[in-house]
């Protein structure tokens, strides 16, 4: 009789965990066994172990530095200098001497996008402890851009319009990049609106990347209620600002206000997005980052305020394309594009969580949480 009630007792878990495995999703078995066991109410066992494990695997301190970066963006179309303003970031300027080859500055993403490209990017060693490892920043000038921001099929948890689950094909061709959200909303306590309207309630305090529509884009400590106003688009929080006033938050430490996830003194990969005081995004993904260095490098690309997005290689991923209709995607930073190791779009279906949208196609293009279409306009097509 004990053994038929401790087989009675587990049933419940199974049938959970087998329609986790067996339901809608891109991520890897173990990528969704370890977020099954967090939604059932091991979130502190997998923060445990996951803190023991990049405490184990981080690199050792010093070394030999490298010789040249990767390329990114339009290696053939050159670098982009000054001068600076609301259209041109400053180059970023180096923490290591000397300079490798192109480091920290801009490159548009692809060619036939005019003489003001509305995406830059560029790598640079953000590390002078760590040599050899990189990290990426993409610059958004938003008044050229359109994002929209996309759940996925499982989260936010919460009931909503999923929308197509795909970008649709009579937009690919001006799709110019994607990017990811993001933690869950169970462990950041934070909210969701879209289209103008609340899914998930916003708390006062958190970071919150918010479009509103008047086409202005913004990154902000919310301070508005749980509900959006109707001049919102769309509002997606996440933990509170890493940096306000173009300082770091003081309060970039290890407690409970940064959710339940990896100490922020850990080096993993980790992702951000930020806004410079002409109202541009700057995204930045690097790995072995605590949260205090991916502070102090959005501030050196000139952010003012800027919040914490997803952590961990499986989540970090910006993509920019090569080619119109949404050809020839690449990585910012990390693994080649496809890597399930580090990517979580390898498989051509429906990504589980609003990190990604969709995979399409034979070349695993991939629609990421927020999508940024390019509205071309006569002077540039001439």
């Amino acid at each position: 009789m004990l053994t038929i009630g401790a087989a009675l007792a587990l049933l419940p878990g199974l049938v959970s965990y087998v329609s986790t495995m067996t339901g809608r999703s891109d991520s890897s078995f173990g990528v969704r066994s370890v977020e099954w066991l967090r939604s059932e109410g091991g979130a502190g066992l997998v923060s445990t172990i996951e803190n023991w494990y990049y405490s184990l695997t981080a690199p050792s301190k010093g070394g030999a530095t490298l010789k040249a970066l990767p390329l990114v963006g339009d290696a053939a179309g050159g670098l982009v200098e000054e001068p600076v303003g609301a259209f041109r970031p400053r180059s970023v300027k180096p923490l290591i001497r000397p300079a490798l080859q192109g480091e920290g500055i801009w490159r548009a993403t692809r060619t036939g996008l005019g003489k003001d490209p509305p995406i830059l990017v560029t790598v640079y060693r953000d590390e002078p402890a760590y040599p050899r490892e990189i990290a990426g920043l993409a610059w958004i000038d938003t008044r050229r851009v359109n994002i929209t921001l996309n759940p996925g099929i499982l989260e936010p948890d919460v009931t909503l319009p999923r929308g197509s689950e795909d970008v649709p094909g009579a937009i690919r061709s001006k799709l110019l990049a994607t990017f990811n959200s993001g933690f869950k909303l169970a462990d950041d306590h934070g909210g969701f609106a879209l289209n103008g309207r609340t899914y998930a309630p916003l708390a006062d305090g958190q970071a919150t990347f918010v479009r509103y529509r008047n086409g202005r884009y913004d990154v902000i400590s919310w301070k508005d209620g749980p509900d959006v106003g109707r001049n919102v688009t769309f509002a997606r929080q996440n933990l509170p600002l890493i940096v306000a006033n173009g300082r770091p938050n003081p309060n970039l430490n290890d407690g409970p206000q940064w959710g339940t996830t990896v100490s922020n003194a850990l080096l993993v990969w980790r992702s951000a997005i930020g806004i410079d005081r002409y109202g541009n995004l700057i995204y930045f993904a690097g790995n072995y980052q605590n949260l205090r260095d991916v502070a102090r490098a959005l501030i050196r690309a000139g952010a003012v305020r800027a919040m914490e997005l997803d952590i961990n290689s499986y989540w970090v991923s910006f993509i920019s394309y090569g080619g119109f209709g949404a050809l020839d995607p690449a990585n910012l930073v990390g693994a080649p594009l496809g890597d399930i190791g580090v990517t979580a779009f390898a498989s051509l279906s429906i990504s589980s969580g609003d990190t990604i949208l969709a995979d399409y196609t034979a070349k695993e293009h991939a629609s990421k949480s927020y999508n940024l279409y390019h509205d071309v306009t006569h002077a540039e097509v001439d």
